[in-house]
């Protein structure tokens, strides 16, 4: 009988404990499989929510964080020049301001405003009503997301009184008087109230030049690439920072994003050794109870080798079928910690944790690989130094 037949009739003659060790690398292997999924998760979520805005480079007028870049001097010019470039497409000027609006006596909400100087490339998607005119100057209408339209209780052509809060200190420009042109869903929306509008609309909320923008976003040619039409902006404007998306992610991995791998690789390592523990003490408990077996068959003419051989493959079957029950748990699992996580008050809606990559199944059955290795090395040095006489004299006398 070959050492694989002869471990599946060995595991199926216990079934209790077989059936407890599949359970264990399962809930084991879940566990490790979202962490795998952790891992990359939010890297490649926005990944996606980079790329879905329709521009793949980013230039700022300095390198520092969000909360203390530099504004942009002059931004519709240089987005004008940008664009004149053979590796661009197009280069849009954004600003990100804030705003509130009273909706009953003593109570105001929080607005963000998504200022942009484009219709060719927009940041959302309209559900009702129209999108912003082109002509900026002819109107001061605003596109709303769900949630403010539900708190106002409005429908496009309604009007809406805004008050500026840009600034650390209160606004000195008075309220602004803007008309609901649609009402539209935002890729990222972190969860609050925002409207997007034109720079006419900013301007006469907030204080600050008309012509600053926080951020160029630029789309470069297909020909090209998005390495092209970045190192042609540096070249071209070397007082400016430009970022590929490529770039983007790999700093916000390198710095941001580092706290979560490490979250994983700790897990990781965790559920690993548990799985190599559990498979280990079960095999050896195994191993312990058929010990006058083992020392008969090795009488009989199994080598040494035969015998090891039927211990990992124990392990290997235990692992492997734990690890194929493991993956759909690891998916339910994976939906329920996103969605808890997703719910924490400054998520973006469009935002993942836990995201699936092809990668993930190879990195989860590697593991698997070592967690049933590294199980079977002590059971099958027990087997290897087992004494045929002794062990057949002991169990002969018990």
């Amino acid at each position: 009988m070959r050492a694989l037949a002869f471990a599946w009739r060995s595991l199926t003659r216990r079934r209790g404990r077989s059936l407890l060790g599949i359970l264990g690398i399962a809930a084991a292997g879940a566990l490790m499989f979202d962490m795998v999924l952790l891992s990359r998760g939010l890297i490649v979520s926005v990944r996606e929510l980079l790329d879905s805005f329709g521009f793949d480079v980013r230039v700022l007028a300095s390198e520092g964080l969000p909360q203390s870049r530099i504004p942009l001097d002059h931004a519709f010019d240089t987005a004008r020049m940008l664009a004149a470039l053979p590796e661009v497409t197009a280069a849009v000027p954004f600003r990100v301001g804030e705003a509130e609006t009273v909706s009953a006596p003593g109570r105001s909400a929080s607005i963000a405003i998504f200022a942009v100087d484009s219709n060719d490339y927009r940041m959302w998607t309209m559900v009702e009503g129209s999108d912003l005119p082109d002509d900026e100057s002819a109107d001061v209408s605003v596109v709303v997301n769900h949630r403010l339209a539900a708190l106002l209780n409005v429908a496009p052509g309604a009007t809406v009184e805004l008050r500026g809060r840009c600034s650390a200190g209160p606004s000195v420009l008075p309220p602004v008087t803007v008309r609901i042109a649609g009402v539209a869903s935002f890729p990222f929306e972190p969860g609050r109230l925002t409207l997007a509008s034109r720079f006419a609309v900013l301007d006469r909320l907030c204080e600050g030049r008309p012509d600053e923008a926080d951020v160029i976003l630029v789309a470069s040619r297909p020909a090209s690439g998005p390495d092209a039409a970045a190192a042609a902006i540096r070249k071209a404007r070397p007082d400016l920072y430009a970022y590929s998306n490529d770039e983007v992610i790999e700093r916000f991995e390198r710095v941001g994003f580092s706290y979560f791998q490490q979250i994983s690789t700790a897990l990781s390592l965790v559920t690993l050794s548990f799985g190599v523990v559990l498979i280990a003490v079960l095999l050896t408990v195994s191993v312990n109870q058929r010990l006058g077996e083992i020392a008969a068959l090795r009488a009989i003419g199994f080598s040494r080798r035969r015998m090891a051989a039927d211990v990992l493959w124990e392990s290997v079957l235990l692992v492997a079928i734990g690890g194929v029950v493991a993956l759909p748990l690891g998916v339910a699992l994976s939906i329920w910690l996103d969605a808890i996580l997703r719910s924490l008050p400054g998520v973006p809606a469009t935002l993942h944790f836990f995201v699936f990559e092809p990668r993930a199944l190879w990195l989860h059955a590697g593991l698997l690989t070592g967690v049933a290795l590294g199980a079977a090395v002590y059971p099958i040095w027990l087997v290897a130094r087992l004494p045929i006489a002794t062990t057949l004299r002991r169990e002969f006398v018990s």
